[in-house]
């Protein structure tokens, strides 16, 4: 994918493929400077610059401290807890990120019994399978739930979006940009015809009816990196019932808005980072915001450009910033990065 520009007037079709990578990866590129927050009429997401060997992990913000003791332990007869940064279609990479864990046996099913389990957002879009990723989801929810346990899941951007072109497809919206679309937006950002044809109304529903923040011991866990959730209500419920509401409503414009604003990112990223974070812990409770939607390297400013794709990235774990406020768990799968399973609190 090329890097993101300024924001642009979609066209009228789809957008055109972008050019076929070279055969001879080039060096990576220099860090470059990033936008404060994506245009989602614009190309999202630039490629990892390649040949890198340092760790992009392990480097948190000046004055970060040690994960705070939580609150309480688990609740009476629940397990440990676990959360998925985004998975974008990476079906194969999620079933072997759960493996390792110990939260899924070899076919697939649930075997971790009490433990609780939180996907981030961001299932389909990018990679392969979007589809078998909700479907797996799924399945554990309702295996795990049978054990004593859960898996659950938050609604990313890119649920809002796919939603958005199966229910308005074309129908113009408003944007920032001028006249955009549903339809124009998915494909710019990834969508996949595999994902589109397979979609079926339980997955729609299922999706609509994801929350939007949830707070799990001392964890505000939402998908984006940003405090646009304040202006959808002052508590997690109002939240998640605005944001139901809006679904319910299915107003393309509506939609749209909440779309574009659960896109806006790096909130928490710069000198003011650790007081966004204070501010979305203060109205909805924790003590670390934990969120996916900006790939680590991404977040960081290591970035390059399309041809600079390659191997060479060295994420193994979450990242740490803010004043130790923030955590991020988007590993970047879709950048040449890591599908991150982690178990919290972190230590170390």
């Amino acid at each position: 994918m090329p890097p993101m520009g300024p924001p642009i007037h979609l066209p009228a079709g789809p957008p055109a493929a972008p050019p076929a990578a070279p055969p001879v990866v080039p060096p990576p590129a220099p860090p470059v400077e990033l936008p404060e927050e994506y245009t989602p009429t614009a190309r999202d997401l630039p490629v990892i610059g390649a040949g890198r060997t340092d760790t992009l992990i392990d480097r948190p913000a000046a004055g970060f401290v040690p994960a705070p003791e939580p609150d309480s332990d688990a609740p009476e007869g629940m397990g440990p807890l676990y959360v998925v940064g985004d998975v974008h279609g990476y079906y194969d990479e999620l079933r072997e990120a759960l493996a390792v864990e110990g939260l899924i046996d070899g076919d697939g099913n649930w075997a971790a019994g009490n433990a609780r389990l939180w996907f981030l957002g961001d299932f389909t879009d990018r990679g392969p399978d979007g589809i078998g990723v909700i479907d797996l989801v799924m399945q554990l929810s309702a295996q795990a739930a049978a054990a004593g346990g859960y898996c659950k899941a938050l609604m990313g951007n890119h649920e809002l979006l796919l939603l958005g072109a199966k229910r308005f497809g074309d129908t113009p919206v408003q944007s920032g940009a001028g006249t955009a679309s549903f339809q124009a937006a998915w494909l710019l950002n990834g969508g996949q015809k595999t994902d589109m044809d397979r979609l079926e109304d339980h997955h729609l529903q299922w999706m609509a009816r994801l929350d939007a923040v949830m707070e799990e011991d001392g964890h505000l866990l939402v998908h984006s990196d940003t405090t646009a959730y304040l202006e959808y209500g002052d508590s997690i419920e109002a939240v998640n019932d605005t944001v139901h509401d809006v679904l319910t409503r299915s107003d393309a414009d509506e939609v749209w808005d909440l779309f574009r604003k659960f896109t806006k990112r790096f909130a928490f990223r710069d000198e003011s980072g650790s007081d966004a974070a204070r501010e979305l812990l203060g109205a909805y409770g924790g003590e670390r915001v934990v969120h996916g939607h900006s790939p680590i390297p991404y977040l960081l400013g290591e970035v390059g450009t399309e041809d600079g794709e390659g191997d060479g990235i060295a994420v193994e774990g979450p990242h740490v910033y803010a004043d130790g406020l923030a955590i991020a768990m988007d590993g970047g799968i879709t950048m040449a990065g890591k599908l991150l399973v982690v178990q919290l609190p972190l230590t170390g």
